[in-house]
């Protein structure tokens, strides 16, 4: 069978099982067992033991294991991460998040940033790699996850703390330009709609918040009031179905302005913005 033929089985396979990018993950599955690219597929020259290797990923991948625990690696902006279990895969809308952030400290020089609940360092890293005058602070409670961050932020520049955002980097109080957040928003009784990649995968850590989802968003909100200097900016990251309910918990504290929700790039409800007043 030559390239063409066994990414052709492989959806099958994946499809059947569900798999949401069936055909988009067959060819990434097999790019990886050739050491190759998806685009030079056509030329690779696919060895038994391959075939072999292709045949239990894609069997694992049907069992809904995460594309990315397979191929050990997750592309997040300009970067590409160590990812496994014990830390959330970063997803494409974060990188939106990123974006808009970085946009806000176009004119800011040598920007003070905290990322919170930083999981993997995808945010600390972009923010490190893409803003190199910038001063990056990660914060992450789990020990798991943190061994993963050490990684993906070597040779950044970003410096990672390992413990909970609720009282965290007290001697930067006031002075930071932006905080930046992805934390756990998914409410417990959302358990049967979550995709078994996800439910199964992820670390519980870093999915469940209480039973609207907001319990960890509360806690970003108070961190941030209390780590943002006047006019600095926050943007954090909340489920689709948040795009009330997570920017309401800002404008509540009474401690930011121009709080608002913003849009992925599917134009669904993904993260909600402001300035510390």
């Amino acid at each position: 069978m030559n390239a063409r033929q066994l990414i052709a089985a492989a959806t099958e396979r994946l499809a059947e099982a569900g798999v949401a990018s069936p055909e988009y993950d067959a060819a990434e599955l097999l790019a990886f067992v050739a050491g190759t690219t998806r685009l030079q597929l056509g030329l690779a020259d696919i060895s038994d033991d391959q075939l072999k290797q292709y045949d239990v990923l894609v069997d694992r991948r049907a069992q809904r294991e995460p594309l990315q625990h397979l191929t050990g690696t997750a592309a997040f902006r300009y970067r590409e991460l160590v990812v496994g279990p014990g830390v959330f895969v970063p997803r494409p809308e974060t990188e939106v998040l990123v974006g808009w952030m970085l946009d806000r400290l176009k004119d800011v020089e040598a920007p003070l940033v905290v990322d919170l609940c930083s999981g993997s360092g995808a945010i600390a890293g972009a923010v490190a790699t893409e803003r190199p005058d910038s001063t990056v602070h990660a914060v992450e409670l789990s020990a798991e996850a943190c061994v993963w961050a050490r990684r993906n932020l070597a040779g950044t520049g970003a410096t990672l703390h390992e413990g909970d955002i609720d009282g965290c980097l007290p001697e930067l109080d006031g002075q930071v330009d932006a905080v930046i957040a992805n934390p756990p928003y998914i409410p417990l009784t959302a358990w049967e709609s979550v995709t078994a990649e996800v439910r199964d995968h992820d670390p519980a850590l870093a999915l469940w918040s209480g039973d609207d989802g907001l319990d960890e968003i509360k806690v970003v909100a108070a961190t941030a009031a209390r780590l943002l200097k006047p006019g600095g900016w926050f943007g954090c990251e909340h489920a689709d179905v948040q795009g009330e309910s997570a920017p309401a918990v800002f404008a509540a504290t009474g401690q930011f302005t121009e709080v608002r929700d913003q849009l992925d790039l599917a134009g669904r409800h993904r993260f909600a913005t402001g300035r510390r007043v």
